[in-house]
């Protein structure tokens, strides 16, 4: 087995966890080992790494309509005018706003994001292409990045959604929308985007209510600051659920918001915790990494082995039976069948037939191997995947395998399975040590209390 090095990327994740977050590192070596084993069944390359797949920064995404309370929000929220024109010559675009010491704000394009892999938006042109032939290559007319000075911002991104209310939308706008709330670790949800139900915003309701248990939602109400008393905030907020759960929608935390300072102790709260959902995050993308690498990778190529082998196998089969007819026709003319059972030259018609079949089988196994190969590149390209997969099919084209009837992928075997195994232990063990975080299980105390009521 040889060594795999420490992809840069984790290696910077684990500088940056070292004494910040020891759950996240002990997750960042789970990675690695993960990765270990990918590389050592060929599946991933020197550098590359299964923990790209999720962004390790907290996200919160938010979502509004027609109004300008969302606007509004982030403007005020970050302490900052630098949006003031930005939100406005952007409303199309999906903007990730970033923290950044320098006072002045800078715009990136969306390929920024789409080649970062510690942004929620990696590779996504992928997606958006198989989404929509030729829209790949105009990532910059659907994302941009752009760095904001607020110290509400640091340790987290705020990815800014354009307005779900507008009439024309396109599927990319679709698939973005329900990238960022898979993503995410917080979404802000202005309730004036119900104000106009538009096709987006119905599949905006149906991803609500998909994710809805996930705890992740937070409806934010506005109401002008004049009118802000308690009793106006709970007739709000009372509306705003009775609309929302007329569309299905019956979990969320509400929070009625006049947009001033002082009036973001509620929303200040949930983004303390954004943190902590995103180490969750984190670990359920590790243990999703883990099941897929079974689930999904080696099925993939156990799949097009078998293929490959049926076609190999059938153009074998028709060769055969091509020379088994011209043996027919050789034995209605001269009478073959006294040669085949002639004890010298039998079987020398037989050694003969085999040292032409076995070369012409392994070079129709190699010529079939070709068009499977173009498959799985294929396949990789439409799951998104980061991991090889025709690499791997590739180290099954041996002479043992191609003429053993054998399915599994080279590698993949009981030591394998046990390896992932144990990772996937390791990762429920570090989930159950972040649950301990926020509160412990006493078991003597659990233990006297079943013996008092016996």
């Amino acid at each position: 087995m040889t060594e795999k090095t420490v992809s840069k990327y984790l290696l910077n994740l684990e500088k940056h966890f070292t004494n910040d977050n020891p759950t996240l590192l002990k997750a960042a070596k789970i990675f690695h080992e993960l990765d270990q084993l990918e590389y050592d069944l060929g599946l991933l390359e020197e550098d590359d790494t299964t923990a790209s797949r999720s962004s390790w920064w907290p996200i919160v995404s938010l979502i509004g309509g027609n109004s300008t309370a969302k606007s509004k929000f982030i403007n005020n929220y970050l302490s900052t005018d630098q949006l003031a024109s930005g939100i406005q010559t952007a409303a199309h675009k999906f903007t990730v706003l970033l923290h950044n010491n320098q006072p002045n704000s800078v715009t990136l394009p969306g390929t920024a994001l789409d080649v970062d892999h510690r942004y929620p938006f990696y590779q996504i042109s992928q997606k958006i292409e198989q989404q929509q032939k030729g829209e790949g290559s105009r990532i910059n007319a659907y994302l941009e990045l752009k760095t904001i000075h607020s110290e509400r911002l640091k340790g987290k991104l705020f990815v800014d959604a354009p307005n779900m209310s507008a009439s024309q939308t396109s599927p990319v706008d679709s698939l973005l929308t329900k990238h960022i709330i898979e993503n995410s670790d917080l979404v802000l949800v202005f309730t004036d985007v119900f104000d106009s139900i538009t096709p987006l915003v119905n599949e905006l309701i149906q991803h609500i209510i998909i994710h809805q248990d996930a705890n992740k939602f937070v409806f934010v109400v506005e109401q002008p600051a004049t009118f802000m008393t308690p009793a106006n905030s709970h007739d709000l907020i009372a509306a705003a659920q009775r609309k929302l759960f007329d569309l299905g929608i019956n979990a969320g935390q509400f929070i009625a918001l006049s947009g001033q300072q002082n009036d973001f102790a509620e929303i200040d709260q949930r983004m303390a915790n954004v943190a902590h959902d995103r180490s969750y995050r984190v670990l359920n993308c590790l243990e999703r990494s883990i099941y897929d690498l079974q689930e999904i990778v080696i099925a993939e190529v156990r799949k097009e082995i078998s293929v490959w082998k049926e076609r190999t196998n059938m153009s074998t089969l028709i060769i055969l039976g091509f020379v088994a007819f011209l043996a027919v026709l050789v034995e209605v003319e001269v009478g073959l069948l006294e040669f085949l059972i002639d004890p010298i030259i039998g079987p020398i018609i037989i050694i003969s037939l085999i040292a032409i079949m076995l070369p012409l089988h392994l070079m129709i196994s190699r010529l079939q191997a070709k068009f499977i190969i173009k498959r799985l590149n294929a396949r990789q390209k439409q799951l998104n995947l980061i991991e090889n997969l025709a690499n791997l099919f590739e180290k099954n084209l041996t002479i043992g395998r191609m003429l053993l009837p054998v399915s599994e992928p080279v590698g993949w075997n009981k030591k394998t399975k046990a390896r992932l195994a144990q990772l996937l232990e390791k990762t429920k063990q570090l989930v159950q040590s972040l649950n301990d975080d926020f509160g412990s299980y006493d078991e003597q105390s659990l233990k006297d209390y079943l013996d008092s009521i016996k």
